[in-house]
């Protein structure tokens, strides 16, 4: 369903009432995502934040004054990419006003100000309205020039990039919204794409993947995020971004994070040689290898490989077929111990990405 704007005297009261009501959410409204990864867990979450309530494209500045307040000054807000504060009031399209940003630009996806997409206020922020229309429909990446008004931000013709201190909040909007919207009720199918995208298309994309991982992973969840997400879901929406109360999903889902190392590892022993042999990991993120490691003198001469970086043929690589896998060292001292480490990776060439998250495999094996 729709709200629409009422009267104001009734809309101040109706603030004064988000400001003391704000709740978390309720037991159990992530129960039929638990344990779940990948494209399982995506789905299942898009069916708990799916039918929000909306609100029209005319209320969101009202919205924006309450999720926005300046907490030094409730007669503020603070502008997301300027990082600064401005009477509510200043609300407008003149120079230096502010107005509604969308973290997903309409055009990413061609759904102009409409509910749900348009309106939907867990990717819309106030910003400068010049600030504003410098972003305009730019992905989101790391690197360009200085922004000359909004000092914290850089950008290039085809990407913009926030400041440090809301990376985090911007990805996991973004994040949101490609599990929100997956193209069901007339809705567009959103998401996130691994390089920039062709706007001129409307076709729902948007990047950059890796670098929105990044974002999220370096810039954690903090109260504020906490707090406007809660004021959402209990005053306007009646849905929550799951990816602020589990930041764990974003990883089960896309991330940089491999899936779990691989268990029943099963050893054997011959003349002079260690086979070690090892089921598949399983997960959202499958590895495309396995590195192992050996050292004959202890764990902490076997060094962690450098993401990016492609190790030479003096370790033990073992491509993988999904199924039972196994590696042979051979030429051994019978009677010596030999120490192993274990990494899945995904990617190639500069885009390699050894697994980082968890403990490492660690096994020590005598030779016989």
């Amino acid at each position: 369903m729709t709200i629409k704007r009422s009267l104001p005297w009734f809309f101040t009261l109706f603030l004064l009432l988000v400001l003391l009501s704000a709740k978390t959410q309720p037991a159990g409204y992530y129960d039929a995502a638990s344990g779940l990864s990948g494209n399982a867990l995506k789905t299942a979450l898009h069916n708990i934040i799916d039918n929000h309530t909306t609100i029209a494209y005319d209320w969101v500045d009202e919205a924006l004054k309450v999720l926005a307040e300046d907490p030094d000054n409730s007669s503020n807000v603070l502008l997301l990419y300027k990082r600064t504060s401005t009477p509510k009031t200043n609300f407008g399209s003149g120079v230096d006003n502010w107005n509604r940003e969308h973290l997903w630009p309409s055009s990413h996806g061609n759904f102009g100000t409409s509910p749900p997409e348009g309106t939907d206020l867990h990717h819309l922020r106030p910003t400068d309205v010049s600030v504003n229309s410098d972003r305009g429909d730019k992905d989101f990446d790391d690197g360009g020039t200085a922004h000359p008004e909004a000092t914290a931000c850089n950008f290039t013709s085809d990407s913009w990039e926030p400041p440090t201190a809301v990376k985090g909040d911007i990805a996991r909007a973004i994040f949101y919204m490609t599990v929100r919207y997956e193209g069901t009720n007339g809705e567009t199918d959103l998401e996130i794409a691994d390089t920039y995208t062709n706007t001129s298309t409307g076709n729902g994309s948007l990047g950059v993947l890796a670098t929105l991982l990044q974002w999220h992973n370096d810039d954690p969840v903090d109260d504020a995020e906490r707090t406007r997400n809660n004021l959402i879901y209990s005053n306007y929406q009646s849905n929550r971004n799951p990816f602020i109360d589990h930041p764990e999903y974003v990883n089960l889902i896309w991330g940089t994070a491999l899936a779990a190392e691989p268990t029943n590892h099963v050893t054997y022993f011959s003349a002079n040689t260690i086979t070690l042999r090892w089921t598949d990991a399983v997960g959202g993120v499958l590895p495309v290898a396995y590195l192992i490691k050996m050292s004959a003198t202890s764990f902490d001469n076997i060094t962690t490989p450098t993401d990016g970086t492609v190790e030479n043929d003096s370790f033990w690589v073992k491509n993988v077929s999904y199924g039972l896998e196994e590696v042979v060292f051979s030429g051994l001292t019978p009677g010596s111990t030999y120490y192993f480490k274990m990494w899945g990776y995904t990617g190639s060439g500069a885009s390699v990405d050894y697994k980082t998250d968890g403990d490492v495999l660690q096994i020590s094996l005598e030779a016989r």
